[in-house]
């Protein structure tokens, strides 16, 4: 029903279609009002409530990452986020004034970390990519600076004995302006357009504005004081002292993979699932590319598949594609497109994509995108799924993998 309905919104008009995919997002935002009755604590327990109670040989704790997600899931091992999107209901603030957003975002911001001393908050408002959302919603995302009781019980509780619990360090900054101790408010992201060309403006900015009907020809954000952790995907390095102190008083190994760049972990994991399947005498020329949080763990392992994670849809995120594809090939390459709604500086158009997917041996094709339809194709949330879940699968579930196996080939080179 669901994909009916997103087919439906598929053939609207753009202008009235983003509007419909937009409401949906917000209806799911939180009024500020309610910030202080956020619990990270209850959030936390969320977190791992979606994993059984059984014993790991590996906990996973950090960093947001497709790949990452990709390697616990062959080792059989829960993955726990530092951060979290909490997106927050808001009116009469001008997309494209980023002074007017931060100076919104006070208030709630207040509530939230008043009500939650272990969380650090990143206003993040990114008018490129997020143009459709942030219309009628500010993006909050918080990262745990102390190891919540929830990871730390469950870190106890349910890793082997001599297990081991990662913590997943992704480098990435950005420039933001600090409005607190424990508050940051971040202009613009990791995608098509730069850091300088949010902050200074360029010829690629003014092309968006004028195509958007916006009346001026650059943005104009508070200025950046400090760097600090990229809001979606940085990894926030205060809470490195609780897990230190949580492995010694739990006695679990801790171990550190850190890495400058999301999309630097799928290569590496890529090809690590390829040697797992040769190694098991299983075909290794399906390659399944996923976007953003277009994400398919399970279905990767029931169809045989390589998994290569992309960050988004740009051109960044393309050319990390080709560089793989230069020095590999495949029989099968499928890939998935998250759609995000609007002509975003650096989006790779579908003829690009095309060509990535041409290059397979014997069948490439573009998973549940409607190519008359990106980057508007909101029907492709779930049509990629149900396209990839007719694929013929290649063999029951495996069981899990050592992590002992994944040391040589990959550990060595991140940590």
């Amino acid at each position: 029903m669901r994909g009916a309905v997103l087919s439906g919104v598929n053939r609207l008009p753009p202008r009235w279609a983003g509007r419909i995919y937009a409401a949906s997002g917000v209806s799911e935002a939180l009024p500020p009002t309610r910030l202080g009755e956020v619990d990270s604590d209850r959030l936390a327990s969320w977190v791992v409530d979606h994993y059984p109670r059984r014993r790991y040989p590996v906990v996973f704790i950090g960093s947001s990452n497709g790949a990452l997600v990709h390697l616990a899931a062959a080792l059989g091992a829960p993955w726990l986020p530092q951060t979290l999107l909490i997106p927050v209901r808001r009116r009469g603030v001008d997309r494209d004034d980023p002074q007017a957003e931060m100076e919104c975002g006070r208030a709630p911001a207040a509530r939230l970390l008043a009500a939650n001393p272990d969380l650090v908050l990143h206003h993040m408002h990114d008018p490129n990519q997020d143009r459709l959302m942030i219309a009628g919603m500010s993006y909050f995302r918080v990262k745990w600076r102390r190891l919540p009781d929830a990871y730390r019980r469950f870190s106890r509780d349910h890793l082997e004995s001599g297990g081991v619990v990662v913590s997943v360090e992704c480098g990435l900054s950005w420039p933001v302006t600090r409005l607190g101790p424990r508050h940051v408010f971040q202009f613009g992201a990791l995608g098509g357009a730069s850091a300088a060309e949010y902050h200074a403006g360029g010829p690629r900015v003014a092309d968006l504005l004028r195509r958007y009907g916006a009346e001026l020809s650059t943005w104009r954000p508070p200025e950046p004081d400090e760097q600090a952790p990229e809001a979606e995907w940085g990894f926030e390095p205060e809470l490195l002292a609780d897990l230190d102190e949580a492995a010694q008083q739990h006695r679990f190994s801790l171990r550190r993979m850190k890495f400058d760049h999301p999309e630097q972990l799928s290569p590496l994991v890529a090809d690590q699932y390829r040697a797992w399947y040769a190694q098991r005498g299983l075909p290794t020329g399906r390659l399944l590319v996923e976007s953003f949080l277009l994400l398919e763990p399970w279905w990767t392992l029931r169809t045989g598949s390589v998994p290569f994670w992309m960050a988004f849809n740009t051109e960044g995120s393309h050319r990390a594609l080709r560089d793989y594809l230069d020095t590999r090939t495949f029989d099968e390459i499928r890939l998935m497109l998250f759609s995000h709604g609007t002509e975003s500086i650096g989006l790779m158009g579908i003829e690009g994509w095309q060509e990535l997917v041409a290059r397979a041996q014997q069948r490439g094709t573009l998973l549940g995108v409607d190519r008359r339809a990106f980057p508007r194709d909101f029907a492709g949330l779930v049509r990629a799924h149900r396209e990839l879940s007719e694929v013929r699968p290649c063999w029951e579930l495996p069981t899990p993998h050592r992590l002992a196996e994944v040391e040589p080939s990959l550990w060595e080179r991140i940590g």
